[in-house]
This record gives structure tokens, C-alpha cells and sequence, in this order.
């Protein structure tokens, strides 16, 4: 076996983020403690209202050094690029980073589904993958982030005492999966120390 076989069975290659009420303003708070060359790219489900057309790309993006973008059917996810989901499609990963959006039905009456989000990373990445829960109602996520713990991927949820709406928090926490429960205002800081300090 080579020496770098090891390193790369434990490398993350994906942080994926859900988040539903109040998430615009955490989603802002979270991005802007990035540096610009963070070495894996963020897939987004925010829950946005279909019937309009949205600007979250934009509002975001004046809140990082990263770039946003809303995904796009068929593009190749890039490091230090953040890619959220549109209104009303599901937004899904495959193998060597290919974003996919369905319309395929409902999961827990939303779509984009963190939990399917969730569930794609941990199929394709297993053990690289890292799902985050932030602010929101319902439970979306919680099924996700069991299949990314069950894959041996890390879970991070934001402790529902910060969250604006502890929903999906408290939801995600509940399942057991967590490895970290924090404050928003200290979440990314510990995902950028898992990315590098899973590359060097």
C-alpha cells in the first residue's frame, strides 16, 4: 500500500449545509468566516419559496470571499465554491463531484431536501463527507445526517440555543449522529481545521 493510500481514505472532500428558517442570515454569518481558498466546495439546501425568483446567491456572496452560485445541473463541484440549490429542486452529488437537480417529489413537504442532500454526500464521499445543520423548522436533515454518520462522515449541528429556529437543530441533535454541537459563531472555524487538517 502507498503511503498517501491512508490519508486519502480520510480526506474530506464536501461540506454539505441545510438550513430552512432564519438560514439566510446564519448561512451569512457562517460564510463569512471562510478564507477564500478553502479546499472543498459547499453544497447548499436552503429552503426558499418556489414562487418567486431568488437572489440568496448575491446576498450571500457580499458576506464571503468565497464565490456563490446557484448549482447547476451537470457541473463538476469545484474547492472554495459555494453552490446552492434553487427554488424547488433537489440537489444531489455524484461520483467525482457531479451535482445533479430532480424535481422528484417532497421529502418531509420541501424541496431542496437537506436530507437528500445529506444522504447523496454520504453515498458518494462516505468518510470525506461533512454535513452541517443550521436554523430551521421541521426536521429536515436528521435522516441525512444518519446516513452520513452511519458512512463514517463527520456531523456537525449548530446548538439549537443560537439557532433563530431550533427546529431542525434539535431535530439532528436528537438522532445522536452529531459529533459537534455548537454555536453558530464557532462552527466555521472547526470546519476549515477538519479540512486542512485532514489535507496536510
Amino acid at each position: 500500500m502507498s503511503a498517501a493510500a491512508p490519508a486519502r481514505s480520510t480526506a474530506f472532500d464536501v461540506i454539505a449545509i441545510g438550513s430552512s428558517a432564519g438560514g439566510v442570515t446564519a448561512l451569512g454569518l457562517l460564510l463569512s468566516g471562510f478564507a477564500g481558498d478553502l479546499p472543498v466546495p459547499l453544497l447548499v439546501v436552503q429552503h426558499l419559496d418556489p414562487r418567486h425568483e431568488t437572489v440568496i446567491a448575491e446576498v450571500l456572496q457580499r458576506r464571503t470571499r468565497l464565490r456563490v452560485k446557484l448549482a447547476e445541473d451537470g457541473e463538476r463541484a469545484a474547492p472554495g465554491i459555494v453552490y446552492v440549490a434553487p427554488p424547488d429542486r433537489h440537489l444531489l452529488v455524484r461520483e467525482g463531484g457531479v451535482l445533479t437537480l430532480t424535481e422528484s417529489e417532497l421529502v418531509h413537504f420541501v424541496r431542496p431536501s437537506a436530507d437528500l442532500l445529506f444522504e447523496s454526500v454520504a453515498a458518494t464521499f462516505g468518510d470525506r463527507a461533512i454535513a452541517c445543520v443550521l436554523t430551521g423548522t421541521g426536521v429536515d436533515g436528521s435522516m441525512g445526517v444518519t446516513a452520513v454518520s452511519d458512512r463514517s462522515g463527520t456531523v456537525i449541528v449548530e446548538d439549537p440555543g443560537t439557532a433563530e429556529f431550533p427546529g431542525m437543530p434539535e431535530a439532528a441533535a436528537a438522532t445522536g449522529a452529531a459529533d459537534f454541537v455548537l454555536p453558530l459563531d464557532e462552527i466555521a472555524s472547526v470546519l476549515d481545521g477538519l479540512v486542512r487538517q485532514r489535507r496536510a
